[in-house]
């Protein structure tokens, strides 16, 4: 008798473990609106904090120095894209005005022919822009930055040239350029111009066949030779040539699904499936799915985390789930869901008032060079932004994507 007591006691007990640890698990719907209520706050102290005729693009903890750009710079076009999801959420007309203000000074770089980055630069602002408020001006800057950026292909290599030729790449096409396409196959999609979904679908092909490797990890730049059409691989932000950079893996992951999204073309969709399940089972992927800056760094497991890597594969883990099913799906959505939920935990979300204005602490930006690191990114913030948005409107109301994303 005393022993059953004692297994009832510890039934009892245990029981009640998983009770109360189940009801200290926040509801994501919960968790959802307070992050979108914290950025509505947040993201006017950032704007305070840079000059109207700026962007932000950092913030150094160590000096409390704040770090801006101009709106040529490759991430300007996340504030304003930020302040528009966070305005959908929140309604709030303080934040829909600084987006305005934001946008306006922003628009001008749909002219801009400097590097391969128009999509950022213009599709994400002025996309949401077009999406929640419908004035036709945005419509005719998203098309006018379409023709902007396909003056960068180049046909040889049926691809688009990232970067200008410089000291140290000839013809340099990197893995973050597949997010780009997103504004050529928009603007065909609206029947501004077939060609730019040709000229999309090229670079999306080329990538596939040259920037993977078999493992289907990829390389962060191919350097090409334009006479010969030859190309050599690098990892230009990466440990070393042959590592595993995690925000590039994460921009590859993106974009392969966003351009199935567009085609329906299952061969993209395989391709991300198997993109996906590399970096799942990655013996390299901590536990709560915000990965090291590269796979391979060598001080693993001391190795600096990217918060921004991470809220870029939740985003795309999110709408991969969308096309797939069974256990495959769920994984997917909790590998989001965990990337969320430590993503807005006190490790990395900061405190009201706190990091320059910044959501996210933790991004690594170029660390060979030691540029922008383990400081906030533009791009983390609204990569996380983004994939709140999805969640909420995907996972817990269902919404279906073509309601809720883009145009």
């Amino acid at each position: 008798m005393y022993i059953l007591r004692v297994f009832s006691l510890i039934l009892v007990t245990f029981s009640s473990f998983l009770s109360i640890n189940a009801q200290s698990v926040q509801p994501m719907g919960q968790l959802i609106n307070e992050q979108f209520a914290f950025a509505a706050k947040q993201l006017q102290v950032l704007d305070r904090n840079v000059p109207d005729s700026m962007m932000p693009r950092t913030f150094v903890p160590q000096t409390g120095s704040m770090v801006t750009s101009n709106t040529k710079w490759w991430c300007s076009g996340f504030f304003p894209a930020s302040l528009l999801y966070v305005y959908e959420h929140t309604k709030d007309p303080t934040v829909l005005s600084i987006a305005k203000k934001r946008l306006a000074i922003q628009e001008k770089e749909k002219h801009y022919t400097g590097n391969h980055d128009l999509g950022f630069m213009i599709f994400n602002p002025f996309g949401n822009a077009y999406r929640i408020l419908g004035n036709p001006e945005y419509r005719h800057t998203i098309d006018t930055a379409a023709m902007s950026l396909v003056t960068r292909y180049r046909g040889l290599i049926q691809s688009i040239q990232s970067w200008n030729s410089n000291k140290n790449f000839n013809c340099p096409v990197i893995i973050d350029n597949m997010m780009n396409l997103e504004l050529l196959l928009y603007v065909a999609k609206e029947g501004a111009n077939p060609q730019f979904r040709e000229i999309a679908l090229n670079h999306a092909n080329t990538t596939m066949r040259n920037h993977y490797r078999k493992n289907f990890s990829a390389y962060h730049v191919l350097d090409y030779d334009l006479l010969k059409g030859s190309f050599v691989g690098k990892n230009h932000q990466g440990y070393n040539d042959e590592s595993t950079w995690a925000r590039g893996q994460a921009w590859g992951l993106y974009g392969f699904v966003m351009v199935y999204r567009y085609t329906q073309d299952k061969q993209y969709l395989e391709f991300a499936r198997n993109i996906a399940t590399f970096l799942l089972n990655h013996p390299s992927m901590p536990k709560d799915q915000i990965p090291y800056w590269d796979f391979d760094a060598p001080n693993i497991p001391n190795a600096l985390r990217d918060a921004s890597a991470a809220a870029i594969l939740s985003s795309a883990y999110l709408e991969l789930a969308l096309y797939t099913q069974g256990k495959e799906k769920e994984r997917l959505i909790q590998s989001a869901e965990t990337i969320l939920r430590g993503l807005a935990s006190s490790e990395y979300r900061a405190e009201l008032g706190q990091n320059g204005g910044f959501l996210i602490k933790h991004g690594v930006g170029h660390l060979p060079a030691n540029s922008e690191v383990d400081q906030p990114l533009t791009y983390g913030d609204y990569y996380f932004l983004e994939a709140l948005h999805r969640y909420n409107d995907w996972i817990i109301n269902g919404q279906g994507f073509l309601k809720t994303n883009r145009p």
